[in-house]
């Protein structure tokens, strides 16, 4: 038994010499020391030796064991900084190669549309004026000549929150009293975007929230014919300069006179198509002369100063120019829609 541990511990280190890799080490280890490896199954059977031999023949297997566990930490701790060595020499670096293309990120089709849309206006000496989502019922329908329980309000479907008069914006408009209150009795030419929220049915053609850019212009001696000339040179701007602009009469309760304005169909050049209906127009705003109850409650004199309002829906001028069926891809966050832009 005593040659056979020493002719085990000679094999064994004369292995270890030759391994250069863990699973190999791992397998060997096992097959040695390991709970169920030969020095261990002697070990278990010493009890079965001759009473005179069991003292040197347990003293000689746990030297050998410990002299093996000692050799197994050596090369294993070699076999290591080999496996690493070749990992690095296999994963080199090859600076030379071209790099590899980064994607680039893309500006959603609302935000490409309402950065043009800025830029018209800005041009035409209109500044951004920022106004709250959240509101109140006065600023959001009284204050704008909608008083409680006219049957105008049923036009908006309105978000209500559990605070008594407290509610999601139904549209940019209230934005008007707080831009007259802020600058009274200052003329003022601004651009009102944001997000609005309505209470409706989704489909193709509309969103429980939306995006919408209204405009208002104040100071003396403002006409209807600067309001039309003025949207017409926007439309112009935006979808092109031989584009013909129509105006129809319409009701808003904060404007009067009121008008929509249409511009001949971008995707059919007035011929008619689908999208515009077969008519060759297509709605692209609502406008009209401030209410004079309007101006008085954000503190301008209506019998010295007069204004226009105007409002677009950025995601249906968008939807006219890229030829979008859907205003649902807008909120769908799909990457097959987004990347088109």
């Amino acid at each position: 038994m005593l040659e056979k541990l020493k002719t085990l511990k000679a094999e064994t280190l004369i292995e270890l010499e030759e391994i250069t890799d863990a699973e190999s080490l791992r397998q060997l280890k096992n097959a040695v020391i390991g709970k169920k490896g030969e020095i261990t199954t002697i070990k278990r059977s010493i009890g079965q030796l001759a009473p005179e031999d069991r003292p040197a023949v347990g003293q000689l297997a746990n030297e050998i064991a410990q002299e093996l566990e000692s050799a197994f930490a050596e090369r294993e701790e070699l076999v290591k900084a080999h496996e690493m060595a070749q990992s690095l020499e296999e994963g080199e670096i090859d600076v030379t190669l071209p790099g590899r293309p980064v994607a680039r990120g893309r500006l959603h089709p609302t935000t490409r549309m309402l950065r043009d849309i800025y830029d018209i206006w800005a041009d035409m000496g209109f500044q951004v004026y920022r106004s709250r989502d959240v509101e109140d019922d006065d600023t959001n329908f009284t204050l704008l000549n909608i008083p409680p329980h006219h049957p105008a309000r049923d036009m908006w479907d309105t978000f209500y929150t559990t605070d008594e008069g407290v509610i999601l914006r139904t549209h940019t408009s209230p934005g008007q009293i707080r831009a007259m209150r802020d600058y009274a009795p200052e003329p003022i030419r601004v651009i009102l975007p944001g997000m609005c929220y309505r209470y409706e049915q989704i489909s193709a053609r509309s969103e429980v929230q939306f995006n919408q850019l209204e405009g208002l212009a104040i100071g003396k001696n403002i006409r209807m014919t600067d309001l039309k000339g003025t949207i017409a040179e926007f439309a112009r701007r935006m979808y092109g300069a031989e584009r013909k602009v129509r105006y129809r009469c319409s009701h808003f309760p904060f404007t009067e006179p009121s008008m929509e304005v249409d511009v001949e169909c971008v995707l059919c050049d007035g011929e008619g198509c689908g999208v515009c209906k077969y008519t060759g127009w297509l709605e692209i705003c609502g406008s009209g002369m401030v209410h004079p109850v309007v101006l008085k409650n954000g503190g301008y004199d209506p019998a010295v100063y007069s204004g226009f309002a105007f409002g677009f829906g950025p995601e249906r001028m968008a939807m006219l120019r890229y030829g979008i069926q859907d205003i649902r891809y807008f909120w769908g966050n799909d990457l097959r829609f987004l990347e088109q832009f």
